[in-house]
């Protein structure tokens, strides 16, 4: 089955990435019908282009997207972010951020709500650039949203090994919004009897995703604190340059978006030092949600294997692509 992917390599070192993972989809035997599209902060500076409606809905025709990563130096912080990133996952709804964070002794799977909480938008300025201005930035939770996320959550803990999901807010501060997700959760378990929950404050997590992050099997948390969360968690199992992610439309109403998280490092662009893994394994997870999953666990394993190998992180882009590519 030959599946459709729109491919936007974007800036800086996204292309360098993007190229191994698809090198690699190939050699495992995966047919892609790929169409490239030149979209990020290079081409908002050559002509103002983010991601104009016509574009958007012609994205929406693929199985899946992949993005390597996007972000120049001179564009004005938020126009790629809002304009093309969000605009993306909320039109498509991709409501569910998943990302894995697995090393030799621990296997954890952080799921961040994707298309509400801070990041919606709401908000606004009074009196902006006088010595009274007044700037206001709300959070929107919805029942739907929020009950939708935890279900998502839950489900995919019921399937694992542990059975273990936890929450993370801050309901002692934010008695609206974190109540809404605690009573979401705790009425959504009971149609899980079998997953084991927990509650953790956002705070506390930060200090148990580094100093006890075995009590961790599956998280789920609202869009801001899953935004924090999820770069702390891939800072301390083996670097950002391993943080995969997916932005899934569960409902495969729109095609999902499978990215690395760890943006476009202008500073080494070109010179062929960029870790590729983040973005094999973000492929990986597309091969998962398009229903290659032998492929997706050759590819795994390959960068398990590979990875084992003493100096492997330290190398550049093409040996440790070389070194993936010959565990296959």
């Amino acid at each position: 089955m030959t599946h459709r992917v729109a491919v936007i390599g974007g800036d800086g070192i996204g292309p360098e990435v993007i190229a191994v993972a698809l090198d690699l989809i190939k050699a495992v035997g995966v047919d892609l019908d790929t169409t490239d599209y030149d979209l990020g902060g290079e081409r908002y500076m050559r002509d103002g282009t983010v991601l104009p409606d016509e574009l958007l809905e012609e994205l929406r025709t693929y199985d899946a997207i992949l993005l390597g990563a996007v972000g120049s130096p001179g564009v004005p912080p938020g126009v790629i972010e809002r304009g093309l990133l969000l605009k993306i996952r909320f039109e498509m709804d991709q409501f569910i951020n998943l990302r894995p964070f697995v090393t030799d002794d621990h296997n954890i799977v952080v799921i961040r709500e994707n298309t509400e909480g801070m990041y919606a938008g709401e908000g606004g300025f009074l009196r902006k650039g006088t010595p009274n201005e007044i700037a206001t930035q709300g959070s929107v939770n919805t029942r739907m949203g929020v009950e939708r996320c935890v279900r998502f959550a839950f489900d995919l803990a019921n399937r694992r090994f542990r059975k273990h999901l936890t929450l993370v807010h801050k309901t002692n501060v934010l008695s609206f919004s974190g109540d809404l997700w605690q009573r979401a959760f705790n009425e959504v378990a009971t149609d899980f009897p079998k997953v084991e929950t927990a509650y953790n404050h956002v705070d506390a997590a930060c200090i148990y995703f580094v100093e006890d992050p075995g009590r961790y099997d599956v998280v789920v948390t609202d869009n801001l604190f899953g935004d924090i969360l999820t770069d702390l968690a891939g800072a301390v199992s083996g670097g950002i340059g391993r943080a995969a992610s997916a932005n899934l439309n569960p409902a495969r109403t729109s095609p999902s978006l499978f990215e690395p998280v760890h943006g476009s490092a202008p500073d080494i662009a070109g010179q062929g030092l960029a870790n590729p893994v983040a973005a094999v394994i973000s492929a990986a997870m597309m091969l998962d949600f398009l229903g290659e999953t032998d492929a997706a666990t050759r590819i795994r394993s390959a960068v398990d294997a590979a990875s084992a190998v003493a100096g492997f992180d330290s190398g550049d882009t093409a040996t440790i692509a070389s070194a993936i590519r010959a565990k296959l």
